[in-house]
């Protein structure tokens, strides 16, 4: 009986699996991705009701500016390669909070916040898209649900997972909401994987390439984060890969995201 329940089990983990766009990579997609829109919509609202947004009126206009663009580009590639049914749902969203932390986020749906002062670092639009390009990319490799279908397994194991996928709706959403944490532990701030970081990379290089944004700026951002560090890493960096090999990544993917770029 017992293999049986494991050979259930790893037979909805192997058809709950989805592919990552342009990288390719499988991913585990237990939690439908309505699901994951609602709870981070409601999040984000939160987060706005928590903080101040910036009266800064020319800051706020370069965020936007670049959120659509960026938006009009990830549209453009989605609609491309048959993928468009991937942003159902995406009500988009760029908005500059009032914060001393160094950070920014993209939650699944389309929902953005940069903070203040992550802006004297990006300098100029150009920088902007490199954060914007690689928090969008997460949302648009699906791996806030991800994270998700991973806390899940973590939480309960083949029998009970298979039990909770039969009964999806209020069953799910409650253990998708304990996997994730509630309160302050949000959609967009919560650590990804490194492979996430780095995967978010490349989706990202590609995706401001495409909104007419150089990506060979992309290094220079980083070096310049690099730069700024102090005693206290920056939140934004807390669980990203070392700057070096972040650099390196980029740079070895250039020649790719090169073929995309569109100078506007």
């Amino acid at each position: 009986m017992k293999q049986i329940i494991y050979v259930i089990a790893v037979l909805l983990l192997i058809s709950a699996c989805s592919t990552v766009p342009i990288t390719g990579r499988r991913q585990l997609d237990l939690v439908p991705a309505s699901q994951v829109i609602s709870l981070s919509f409601d999040s984000y609202q939160q987060v706005l009701k928590d903080n101040k947004l910036s009266t800064d009126a020319k800051q706020t206009a370069m965020v936007k500016n670049v959120g659509v663009r960026i938006q009009k580009a990830v549209e453009e590639y989605m609609a491309q390669n048959n993928l468009s049914s991937r942003l159902d749902g995406f009500q988009w969203e760029f908005n500059l909070i009032e914060s001393t932390a160094v950070n920014a986020f993209c939650m699944p749906g389309g929902k953005v916040a940069f903070y203040t002062a992550i802006m004297p670092i990006c300098k100029d639009e150009t920088g902007i898209a490199v954060v914007m390009g690689h928090e969008v990319a997460h949302a648009i490799a699906n791996h806030g649900g991800e994270r998700m279908s991973q806390g899940l397994i973590q939480q309960m194991g083949g029998s009970a997972l298979s039990a909770a996928l039969k009964n999806k709706p209020q069953a799910t959403q409650d253990l998708a909401l304990s996997a994730y944490g509630a309160g302050s532990n949000l959609f967009g701030i919560l650590p990804y994987s490194r492979l996430q970081e780095s995967e978010a990379d490349k989706l990202g290089l590609i995706f401001m390439a495409m909104a007419g944004f150089d990506p060979r700026e992309a290094p220079n951002f980083w070096v310049r984060m690099s730069s700024g560090k102090t005693q206290s890493t920056p939140e934004f960096l807390s669980t990203h890969p070392a700057d070096e090999t972040r650099i390196k990544g980029l740079n070895d993917y250039m020649t790719v995201a090169l073929k995309y770029y569109k100078p506007k």
